[in-house]
């Protein structure tokens, strides 16, 4: 039976500190995840959403954007996916009665946790000018406000209109369309917190901001390169693929600044021997200090060109530019600066180059601990740089995996969300349906908030996620929000950014990916593109939580009809009634989608076409991949500090907090704890056990403060520490971001500890 919700927030004083585990997933995997969605579902809803999931004829799983492979076990979903499924079908509800009860003020007291626990909003609420609670309203009405704030507007760019990595194709795509016919390119979405490095970096290089890889392709790698990922709590299905490789004869190397439980053994809970010994994973592992990948890659790059015949001098010459001036940038990387700056042994990155001149496949997996630093573009351009030296891209078996965490987040940026569009998808745009798109960039994420404290954005709209919890510098964030007209959040549940508002406020309840859409064309379904480049359909199998909720893309349908109101030819009204029709349109705007409805409808979907990947045609401005030879960085690190990332615990998916333990660290009952090594303890007077404040420092000058963290001695790199987001994210100043990409640098914060 399905459990209540709690009524107060649990105390996270005292947290349990036990030994670190060495192995995921198994059998505690599966008992928390039963146990984890019959409080949430109950055991009928359990079994009939679960068995749902990942399938074909079923919805795309609302976690992580790890693709399927063609043949899918019953259970075809991991923990997480499990957590993110069961708080997404609860049968908890938030009724306008809740609101009556919670002013907004108690909301913000509130933790995420306690605000995700209480279920899905049932109906449109409204926060007057003034009033202290949301109060329910029609969805008319609702529109009505938001047309009333833009219509009113000096100009079209004092709008934002946010996207979360869970919106659909079709929302997205609609959503894109009603700003720019509105007038304004401020699309900031989620993916400028996380991979727009990675688009930057690849885009320059080979030609398209999106990983050269299948599954297929992992599975005939003969080794894998895992940086700065953390698979068995944010890509747990990932380690499928890695078990499946070695197998096969794969070697893999993990470089991380903590040793992480999926990368030492995977006992995969699908089979008996998986469930009771597991598979080791990792052949060597470089603990590698925080922000030191550029300099490792880079000093890799130089063996490489000296080791004799490793350099692919085909593939170099007849595909690649730049090679020279790389080369000779290569040749002067210096042994000394690179141990300081990896804090690695020689012999551990002899070892590596060993493995890696043994290989002719080669795969490059990177997430996060790659792309939240100053120098991450750079950072990802000498990833390629290593993988284009032995013609390791275009190749089966090798290639770039940026490993993507929203579940439609690279999808949503085909769409065209995105504040920096190229010409020519505005030009298929307009052509398309008559309009004039906006030709001058918009506002990213970091932008936007900058342009709301600033006072040059006056309405922000967020289609889902959690803007305020997952953005940085949580103070000026808070502030710059608090400044706008109005702010308006499509949300299935309850988050931080509904308490933090703008002088009117709107809640608009919506369709999560388990619930069935049924629109007056019939019954509807979805798609999402994964983090491999398929496309393929979603179809919610529950009657949804309230016969108030709306869709999301009609609800941005219905937004538009009345912003734009009889001057728009665009048929807003089809599009509501039937998605195909927004497919259609989809198939004569985005290369690659051609044919769309016809080839979403076949079982599994199809795959977009990748030219470096597909035919090793590389369109960059030079017409071939490029080498680039930037200055190696990484963060320097003042006497009596230490560096902090940042980083989820296994009970969280981005800013949804499930639960307060993260189970493969040894960490249960609370989330304020920082981890350091005690050798750095010791140095620094940090008794395990102790509490601290983090204080970090930046060139500004500015105190950031995160008060109450407990100490708990870990095995990470020296000089690094590590705590859990969005708790943390006071810590990172909003002008503390990747260079070229404008991504906030959470993964190398200096930081200072004081205690009381």
């Amino acid at each position: 039976m399905a459990t209540k919700p709690p009524t107060g927030d649990p105390v996270q004083d005292a947290p349990q500190i036990d030994p670190v585990q060495h192995s995921a997933a198994g059998l505690p995997a599966v008992a928390h995840t039963l146990r984890v969605a019959q409080r949430q579902m109950g055991v009928r809803r359990t079994a009939q959403t679960l068995l749902k999931v990942n399938q074909k004829d079923g919805f795309d799983c609302p976690g992580c954007a790890w693709p399927e492979g063609e043949e899918r076990h019953t259970a075809e979903f991991c923990e997480n996916g499990a957590k993110a499924v069961a708080e997404e079908a609860t049968l908890r509800r938030v009724t306008p009665d809740f609101f009556a009860a919670h002013p907004v003020a108690d909301l913000g007291t509130r933790s995420g946790y306690w605000l995700g626990q209480q279920g899905r909003i049932t109906q449109p609420v409204y926060l007057p000018e003034g009033a202290d609670r949301y109060e329910a309203v029609t969805w008319e009405r609702a529109f009505e406000i938001i047309a009333e704030e833009l219509t009113a507007l000096s100009s079209p760019d004092e709008a934002l209109f946010y996207t979360s990595g869970r919106t659909s194709n079709e929302a997205a795509f609609l959503l894109q369309l009603f700003a720019r016919e509105f007038g304004t390119n401020n699309l900031p979405d989620c993916s400028n917190m996380c991979h727009e490095s990675s688009g930057s970096a690849l885009t320059e290089t080979i030609g398209i901001g999106k990983g050269s890889v299948s599954l297929e392709d992992l599975h005939q790698a003969d080794l894998i390169i895992v940086a700065g990922q953390n698979p068995g709590t944010n890509h747990p299905r990932m380690l499928s693929a890695l078990e499946q490789a070695k197998t096969a004869g794969a070697k893999i190397i993990s470089v991380n600044p903590l040793p992480e439980a999926g990368l030492e053994r995977f006992k995969n809970p699908q089979t008996a021997r998986g469930m009771l010994k597991g598979a080791a994973l990792t052949d060597l592992f470089l603990q590698i200090r925080i922000g030191g990948d550029q300099a490792l890659f880079r000093l890799l790059n130089k063996m490489i060109i000296e080791a004799d015949g490793a350099v692919d001098t085909g593939f170099v010459a007849e595909h690649t530019h730049g090679y020279e001036e790389f080369a000779d940038a290569a040749r002067a990387a210096d042994w000394d600066e690179t141990l300081t700056a990896t804090g690695l042994e020689r012999d551990a990155i002899e070892q590596a180059l060993a493995m890696i001149l043994a290989s002719r496949r080669t795969i490059v997996c990177w997430a996060m601990g790659l792309t939240q630093h100053k120098h991450s573009v750079p950072t990802i351009r000498e990833v390629v740089n290593f993988l284009l030296l032995r013609g390791n891209i275009g190749r089966p078996g090798a290639g770039v995996c940026p490993v993507r965490g929203h579940s439609n987040v690279q999808g949503d940026r085909t769409m065209g969300i995105f504040e920096r569009p190229s010409t020519a998808f505005l030009d298929a745009l307009d052509q398309e349906f008559g309009i004039t798109s906006p030709r001058h960039h918009g506002y990213d994420v970091v932008r936007s908030i900058q342009a709301l404290r600033d006072g040059d954005a006056k309405v922000f709209f967020a289609m889902g996620g959690n803007f305020v919890g997952a953005t940085p510098d949580t103070a000026v964030t808070e502030a710059a929000m608090r400044r706008a007209r109005l702010t308006v959040h499509v949300s299935t549940k309850l988050n931080r950014s509904h308490a933090v508002t703008g002088t009117r406020a709107l809640i608009l309840p919506t369709l999560g990916r388990t619930d069935k859409d049924v629109q007056a064309g019939g019954k509807q379904f979805v798609t999402v593109e994964d983090s491999m480049g398929l496309v393929h359909s979603s179809r919610g199998n529950l009657t949804p939580a309230s016969p108030h909720l709306l869709s999301e893309p009609a609800i941005v349908a219905r937004l538009a009809r009345t912003v734009l109101g009889p001057a728009s030819t665009t048929p807003w009204e089809d599009f509501e009634k039937d998605y195909g029709t927004i497919r259609d349109r989809i198939s004569r705007v985005v290369p690659g989608f051609e044919d769309f409805n016809t080839r979403v409808a076949r079982p599994g979907g199809f795959s977009l076409p990748h030219a470096p990947r597909d035919e090793r045609r590389f369109p960059t401005t030079t017409g071939k991949a490029n080498f680039t030879a930037a200055p190696v960085e990484y963060p320097a690190l003042p006497e009596g500090r230490l560096l902090l990332q940042t980083l989820r615990s296994h009970d969280q998916y981005n800013t949804t907090i499930y639960g307060l333990d993260d189970r493969y660290r040894g960490i249960k009952g609370g989330r304020r704890i920082v981890m350091v090594n005690p050798e750095d303890a010791h140095a620094l007077g940090l008794a395990d056990g102790a509490y601290t404040d983090l204080v970090s420092e930046w060139k500004d000058g500015v105190e950031r403060r995160a008060p109450g963290f407990r100490v708990v001695h870990y095995p990470t790199a020296r000089g690094c520490a590590a705590a859990y987001y969005p708790e943390t994210n006071v810590l990172v100043p909003l002008d503390s971001t990747a260079d070229t990409s404008n991504t906030p640098a959470s993964k190398s914060v200096v930081i200072r500890f004081e205690t009381a």
